[in-house]
């Protein structure tokens, strides 16, 4: 099969697309035939040798893919040959075949697109835990999410708006704001604007008013969640994705307890590897929301195998609105 092989880390450069052997499930596994993956940002963090789990080389990258169970090993319930599924590990979808923990592998509807379900990956079960699980919503709460139009931030707005939020999106561009707004934000707000802490409150507050906001979902950091800590409402919750702007914030604890403000992480792969039933659910409403036509997955671009170098220049070179996926079979 073909794969893409980390060797060394370093930059994107490093990694080669080879020929190598068919891996083989063991007891509890699923061989998947890949037909689509996902470019994830912490992708390039692993190739980088950055990321805080790191495979023993050579591997192959990526954590999410959609394709067709190809072989099963012993012991295997939840699915069977020739079953259409999703799969996450924490490396391997950059392959033509991947072995993934049965509890890792989730039945597709029939409607979707393996293209579809690669981008759909970790970005939409990201998007429920972090309002559901870790923020805990509750009817009629409205919620901000931050980096919007990238493939998280557009997740968190379908998945708000399935739930029946309001949704305040912040976008850095006139193209990310019509993105946004296309796939449900009520208000959008703008961050590439002179004097930020300020601005941002402004128009926050002109949104929603002063109560400010009950939830918000931040994969951005730096100055950006700054400035929505100063929009946050009295008991607000704010999850922490992840620290896309580069710049981890510090925070002034006394904040946090003069407006009753919960500061919440989220790192969706421990709910995968430690309460794989949970996921199994959340993954069920999500396919179910996805039949209902109340999500979908922005596929930015779907790249052949051999142009992997062009997607994954595009995630780190921050062109993407929505998602990149690549498709291993082409």
């Amino acid at each position: 099969m073909k794969a893409l092989i980390v060797k060394e880390h370093g930059p994107l450069e490093n990694l080669l697309l080879e020929d190598v052997p068919d891996p083989a499930p063991g007891p509890g596994e699923v061989l998947v035939d890949v037909h689509a993956a996902s470019v994830n940002f912490p992708d390039l963090l692993v190739i980088g040798g950055t990321y805080q789990v790191l495979p023993p080389r050579p591997f192959s990258p990526g954590k999410d893919m959609a394709g067709v169970v190809a072989a099963v090993g012993a012991g295997v319930t939840t699915c069977k040959p020739g079953d259409r599924v999703a799969a996450q590990h924490e490396y391997g979808a950059y392959a033509q075949r991947c072995v993934v923990p049965q509890q890792n592998c989730y039945l597709l509807p029939h409607t979707m697109s393996f293209a579809d379900a690669a981008a759909m990956g970790i970005a939409y079960p990201t998007a429920h835990f972090a309002l559901v699980e870790r923020g805990q919503y509750q009817p009629g709460e409205t919620v901000l999410i931050n980096g919007a139009a990238g493939g998280v931030g557009i997740a968190t707005i379908q998945v708000a708006k399935a739930l029946g939020a309001t949704v305040v999106a912040s976008v850095s561009s006139a193209e990310k704001s019509a993105l946004a707004k296309h796939h449900g934000a009520d208000h959008v707000v703008r961050t590439d604007v002179p004097n930020l802490r300020d601005a941002f409150r402004d128009q926050v507050l002109a949104a929603v008013g002063r109560r400010g906001i009950d939830i918000i979902v931040d994969p951005v950091g730096g100055d950006v969640f700054d400035a929505s800590l100063r929009v946050i409402a009295w008991s607000g919750r704010l999850i922490i994705v992840g620290f896309a702007e580069g710049r981890i914030p510090e925070i002034k604890a006394g904040h946090l307890l003069v407006k009753n403000i919960s500061l919440i992480g989220l790192q969706y792969s421990a709910y995968r590897d430690r309460q794989p039933e949970k996921v199994q659910r959340v993954q069920r409403e999500l396919y179910d929301w996805y039949v209902a036509g109340k999500i979908r997955p922005h596929v930015m671009a779907a790249y052949p195998l051999a142009r992997y170098q062009d997607a994954l220049r595009a995630v780190r070179d921050r062109k993407v609105v929505g998602k990149i996926v690549i498709l291993t079979r082409q």
